[in-house]
């Protein structure tokens, strides 16, 4: 029902029931401020930088990825080309929940992220399902890349050589956060944090926590996005059933 039909419809009913007008009132005015967006984004960007056709593709997503993220690491434009939004889902309940992470690493397996293992949301996603979705979006480009596929956790020497590499203050903050976990206050992360600055004075190597390191992204399904004016934008996914089997390159309607 429009929003004025609902109000010819309580002016009909308020007059003749009047002792009931105030709270037939107040119903329509509920119905009235759920149906009205908070936020309206009207459509006025378009997409009109470039094309894609099936014959600037490669055969291998792998490689056709690899230049994508190079040319959008060289566009001084894209200041956070590796930035990711990774999406995961809990079962029983299907629920599912998405976070911005940084990827990290590409290898001919797959998409590699690092965090924590132990006690984060993702952590107990993939526990129970082990497929997850990561997407990339380069706005100056206006490109987008989605992968589609399952997990799997990457060998301990692996997850230790990158963590040899982070900063000493991330390599402190894993050892002191218990991501996902409910705390009181700021002050309790920041006296696990002075607790594990002092445990680790004067040691120049950090080990790595058993709970952190990573986990690798391997595709069953990598589109190719690029957008184009009206809407009407280029899709090409790499589509295989298995990890053993070859891909096939198929267009999508936008």
């Amino acid at each position: 029902m429009s929003i004025g039909l609902l109000r010819q419809f309580v002016s009909r009913i308020s007059c003749s029931l009047p002792k009931y007008r105030p709270f037939i009132k107040t119903m329509a005015d509920d119905i009235e401020r759920t149906q009205t967006p908070i936020i309206f984004a009207p459509e006025t960007y378009q997409y009109d930088k470039s094309s894609l056709n099936e014959s600037q593709l490669v055969k291998d997503p792998i490689e056709q990825f690899t230049r994508w993220f190079e040319e959008a690491k060289s566009d001084k434009s894209e200041t956070l080309p590796e930035a990711i939004t990774f999406s995961s889902a809990e079962l029983p309940s299907g629920r599912v929940s998405s976070r911005v992470l940084l990827f990290k690493e590409l290898d001919h397996r797959g998409f590699v992220i690092y965090s924590n293992w132990g006690t984060s949301k993702k952590a107990r996603d993939i526990q129970s399902n082990p497929h997850g979705a990561i997407n990339f979006f380069w706005k100056d480009l206006q490109r987008q890349v989605r992968v589609e596929g399952f997990t799997e956790h990457v060998n301990r020497e692996t997850s230790e050589r990158y963590f040899k590499v982070r900063p000493r203050g991330s390599k402190i903050g894993a050892w002191s956060s218990p991501q996902s976990s409910t705390i009181k206050s700021r002050d309790e992360l920041d006296q696990l944090t002075a607790a594990n600055t002092k445990k680790f004075e004067g040691q120049e190597e950090i080990p790595c926590p058993d709970y952190w390191g990573g986990v690798r992204v391997v595709p069953l399904e990598i589109e190719f996005w690029q957008g184009r004016p009206s809407r009407l934008h280029d899709r090409f996914t790499y589509r295989r059933k298995s990890e053993h089997e070859e891909w096939e390159i198929i267009r999508l309607a936008p």
